[in-house]
């Protein structure tokens, strides 16, 4: 099974049962912070996702590196996923529980990139765009500036990509003169 499937299924079993339990404010915390930790340490994502290492000792490095940062609820998470042998799939599921915590809530996040900031007209006018797009009502909006782009905008919306930047017209662009027609062909 792939690792984005089981990271789903557990994070909606951890969702679930965080929910049931009252305590899903504070798991939301605790995988935010697992996250980002994930995010900004490359060398702990490569140890739970080595093979040589024994269950026992990643589950003891999360306990070192989460103990008494996170609810007992989380910890005891840990503990089930590596005794089922999918430590490789908690990278995936940190972020796959955000995910699935803003469906919960009605939330959609997303993500632009422009050449330039945003005025205030344009951000509304997108945040517009992915209410359209998601069917959400509440929209978080992450904006990134990168110059390369030209002009235009790269939405990213969840698994969904609007591309409307003039690098990318320019690329096509270059593409359809590569296909040239008008070559006589020998």
């Amino acid at each position: 099974m792939s690792e984005l499937r089981v990271a789903s299924r557990y994070a909606k079993s951890l969702l679930d049962l965080a929910e049931e339990r009252g305590e899903l404010e504070v798991v939301k915390q605790d995988m935010d912070l697992f996250s980002k930790t994930l995010n900004e340490n490359r060398e702990l994502r490569l140890l739970l996702r080595n093979p040589i290492v024994k269950h026992d000792k990643k589950l003891a490095i999360l306990q070192a590196v989460f103990g008494g940062k996170v609810s007992a609820l989380t910890e005891k998470f840990f503990s089930i996923v590596t005794q089922h042998n999918r430590e490789s799939a908690l990278e995936f599921i940190g972020s796959e529980f955000l995910t699935q915590y803003n469906l919960l809530r009605g939330m959609q996040a997303a993500e632009v990139t422009t050449a330039t900031p945003l005025t205030a007209e344009l951000r509304e006018h997108l945040r517009q765009v992915v209410r359209q797009q998601s069917g959400l009502a509440d929209v978080t909006l992450t904006e990134k500036v990168d110059a390369s782009l030209i002009g235009g905008f790269v939405l990213r919306i969840g698994d969904r990509l609007i591309d409307d930047s003039v690098s990318y017209r320019l690329r096509k662009l270059r593409n359809e003169f590569s296909k040239n027609p008008y070559q006589p062909q020998l």
